[in-house]
């Protein structure tokens, strides 16, 4: 694919461009005690292929969202998803002096991942010169899109000292945001205050485009709130330029955890594909200066029978 082409976006099963995708490989980082394991998926034909890190939810894996990458990558993206210290695959000991640093090692495996795309593509030779540096996007879901936002200039106190923790990244250039969590303070319940002690966000610096999605029954046990707190990243930051509010969508949002997740409470194929309708068409959009992929998506979703969400743009 061309540097900044803006491709019609292929939607069905049938239409899908093949993909391919290696892993586990690995990344040494200085101070977390093991290797960063990681997964490369990219379309097996293209180049000047925009590039997409994406930060699993709490104790998944670079196995998991597949609905996501797969899609993403079928559509011209290469994907980069690591598996972060919180995975269930890692079972970190309860006693595990990390544990309270989880968040610290999340942001640093993404910055690995920035800092090392050169070693990257040596691991990963079929996507060895195919990437543009210039077209980076970061994105994640749940606690990993907490992760994320972090790249797009979102911050949050260090519980250990209260200093601002801030790893905005001109390198990435859009984002998209699932099921993010919205401020502190009185918002969280007990549970979120006790196990995440740095989840109190500041969005007001987060000016990278970015697209935020968000269930519109989603109840999850991080707040004492409704279903509007995972909106907040929208409606508090100057780039998240677009919301998709998921009409019955709960945390899972349709099903983007995996194919058939028991953790999935809502699962819908059509859903999901909205979500990976809109998620491609602002990436496309954001990262070519041209919006047609962006409307064509919005186009798509608004025009569906039965309409699964609702879209507001600033």
């Amino acid at each position: 694919m061309p540097a900044h082409a803006n491709p019609t976006i292929r939607s069905t099963a049938m239409d899908l461009a093949p993909a391919l995708s290696m892993g586990p490989l690995s990344l040494p980082i200085e101070g977390r005690g093991e290797n960063l394991t990681y997964r490369v998926t990219a379309p097996a034909e293209g180049d000047s292929l925009p590039v997409i890190l994406f930060s699993h939810g709490n104790g998944q894996s670079l196995y998991t969202y597949g609905p996501l990458v797969n899609y993403w990558a079928s559509n011209g993206f290469v994907v980069i998803n690591p598996t972060h210290l919180d995975s269930r695959m890692i079972a970190l000991a309860a006693d595990d002096p990390r544990r309270p640093q989880l968040w610290r090692h999340r942001e640093q495996d993404i910055l690995a991942l920035l800092d090392n795309l050169d070693a990257i593509e040596e691991a990963a030779p079929f996507i060895k010169g195919r990437t543009d540096r210039d077209r980076i996007a970061v994105a994640g879901h749940s606690w990993g899109a907490q992760t994320a936002s972090m790249f797009l200039g979102a911050t949050h106190p260090d519980p250990d000292d209260g200093a601002t923790v801030s790893l905005r990244d001109a390198r990435v250039k859009a984002g998209v945001l699932f099921a993010v969590p919205g401020t502190g303070g009185d918002n969280l319940s007990e549970f979120a205050a006790q196990n995440f002690p740095f989840m109190h966000p500041d969005f007001s610096g987060l000016e990278t485009p970015t697209l935020v999605v968000a269930g519109d029954n989603d109840s999850g046990a991080m707040t004492v709130r409704g279903p509007d707190w995972w909106r907040e990243a929208y409606d508090l930051s100057p780039g998240a330029k677009a919301l998709f509010e998921v009409k019955g969508g709960e945390h899972s949002l349709g099903g983007i955890p995996n194919y058939e997740a028991r953790e999935t409470t809502d699962e819908d194929p059509a859903r999901v594909t909205a979500v990976q309708q809109l998620s491609t068409g602002f990436l496309l959009s954001t990262l070519s200066g041209s919006g047609d992929a962006w409307a064509e998506a919005v186009k798509s979703v608004d025009g569906a029978a039965a309409s699964q969400g609702t879209i507001e743009q600033k």
